[in-house]
């Protein structure tokens, strides 16, 4: 098997990952990781051959971009004290231990070593905390936080390694020139992030066509990121602050073309990506394998120690913060999400699952110094950060949905039914107030009027049927059963005029370009 098949292999199996990962109630992405360690034991599965500075511009942008589209600035921005506490404190702790067990338990390890460790293993993995989260049915709030500090913590944490690995080739540190390269790492991600936001949403405007704007949204993320890059900012601050500025301004409510298929574009890749990255994650697993070989009571013993630091520290941390965060919402309505019991607590501390951004992170440590010597204990360092990355997804992937079970964690589904029924109000309201300004301007006939209004009302019923009284509610139940049987029909009817149209782009004489046109009209119609 070659590179290129065993790529094919990783991608069919991120698509199929999906549902059987659903039928046996397992996140999709701890099962891909479970693949690619399975392909990695196989003899005639070759090794990746990736430059480990191709990790992270290849696979981040994509799924950085996708997780922002379930999200908005303003959800960040009210949840900015719970982000804050652990996209970047809980990173600055978690390093700190990490490298202080690492340099008492590695013998002749550098300092800059352990910190470059710590870095790379501090951040919880964003598509893996959503993606589980999401599958688990948890409340919006613990889903909300996860995806903030998932989507951050890796600005942190890569400016923190790049710095210690900077130390360590270089022979010399200093701490103010490393607090100044973070300001203007996010300084510069920031400007980047906003202009190409700006200058992407121009060009969709003057594009017009779905597809072009599509691919354009493509193009986008990696932009962002390269640019950021060339310019000593952090490409994922950069990709986050792009994607943030068009989820809030280059959404046109009335494009429903495009937002359909881009949302189907984007779960399209971010299945795939998805898939192919926790793959990656797996397969590379013989380079650890390798690197203990000879010794592994000696590495297993340095290992367990630091899973033990990451993992208990991050209960460490949520525990009192969460217990303060609760304190300060008796005292003041701050209004941001928050683990409201010490159940959501612990849910949230088995959730810190690392991956991607771990394994890139540690296949991009140097191979020497800048006097040409070998990096002190790279391989033990990557063997490492390989132990934190596979236990925490595995072991603590494959017992979350258990946990969650247990502890009787689940989303508040009343709330958001409420919630609901809120935008169902508005939807009808904005409707009957948009056609009194009709109204108010032409004369309508009254059956027609009549008609409008009847529409308009039924607005906010489809949208969520309880809001009316019992008779309104049963007489709705009975138009949507009727609706559903008139769709059926419908749906039969559309098939058969599909089937028809594409047997004729067989026969002899027809124009395939003209078919497809057809056929396309037929397909928006059924979408109706």
């Amino acid at each position: 098997m070659d590179q290129l098949a065993l790529l094919f292999v990783m991608l069919l199996g991120a698509v199929i990952s999906v549902p059987v990962a659903d039928r046996i109630r397992l996140p999709a992405p701890v099962l891909m990781t479970i693949v690619g360690i399975v392909l990695a034991l196989i003899p005639a599965v070759p090794n990746v051959n990736i430059p480990p500075a191709l990790i992270l511009p290849a696979l981040l942008p994509p799924l950085l971009y996708a997780a922002v589209q379930r999200t908005s600035w303003r959800q960040f921005a009210a949840n900015r004290r719970p982000i804050f506490l652990l996209a970047v404190a809980l990173v600055f702790v978690t390093t700190a231990a990490v490298a202080f067990v690492a340099s008492a338990v590695v013998p002749g390890l550098p300092l800059a070593g352990a910190v470059a460790l710590g870095a790379l293993v501090a951040p919880p993995d964003p598509v893996a905390a959503t993606a589980v989260a999401g599958q688990l049915g948890l409340p919006r709030r613990l889903v909300s936080i996860l995806e903030g500090e998932g989507l951050f913590n890796d600005v942190t944490a890569i400016v923190l390694y790049h710095v210690a690995i900077a130390a360590a080739v270089s022979g010399s540190f200093s701490a103010s020139h490393a607090a100044l390269e973070l300001v203007l790492s996010a300084v510069v991600a920031v400007a980047v992030g906003l202009a190409l936001g700006w200058a992407a949403k121009k060009l969709m405007e003057l594009l017009g066509d779905a597809t072009l704007q599509i691919g354009l949204t493509l193009l986008v993320p990696f932009a962002s990121y390269v640019l950021a890059e060339e310019f000593r900012g952090s490409g994922v601050l950069a990709v986050l602050t792009t994607a943030l500025f068009l989820a809030e301004y280059a959404l046109d409510a009335d494009d429903v073309q495009a937002r359909l298929a881009g949302r189907t574009f984007w779960d399209v890749v971010d299945t795939l990506v998805t898939g192919l990255a926790f793959g990656l994650v797996g397969l590379e697993l013989h380079n650890a394998v390798r690197t203990a070989e000879g010794h592994w009571p000696q590495m297993l013993g340095w290992a367990a120690a630091v899973v033990v630091t990451v993992i208990v520290v991050r209960l460490l941390w949520l525990l009192p913060a969460s217990w303060i965060t609760r304190r300060l919402h008796a005292l003041r309505d701050y209004d941001e999400d928050i683990p409201s019991t010490w159940r959501e607590t612990l849910v949230m501390w088995w959730s810190g699952m690392r991956g991607v951004a771990s394994v890139a992170l540690a296949l991009a440590i140097p191979l020497t110094m800048d006097d040409g010597a070998p990096f002190p204990h790279r391989d033990e360092l990557v063997f490492l950060a390989f132990a934190v990355i596979m236990v925490t997804l595995v072991v603590q992937g494959l017992s979350l949905p258990w946990l969650v079970r247990k502890l009787g964690v689940r989303a508040d589904t009343e709330k958001e039914k409420e919630f609901e029924r809120l935008l169902a109000r508005r939807a009808g309201r904005a409707a009957r107030n948009r056609l009194k300004e009709i109204e108010s301007t032409e004369e309508l006939p009254d059956e027609l009027t009549e008609l409008l209004i009847h529409r308009a009302q039924e607005i906010a019923l489809r949208i969520s049927p309880d809001l009316g009284d019992t008779e309104r509610r049963e007489a709705q139940a009975t138009r949507v059963e009727r609706l559903r049987r008139v769709r059926q029909i419908q749906a039969e009817m559309m098939s058969a005029a599909r089937h028809e149209v594409l047997a004729a782009r067989s026969e002899a004489g027809s124009d395939p370009e003209i078919v497809d046109r057809v056929l396309r009209q037929l397909d928006v119609r059924s979408l109706r």
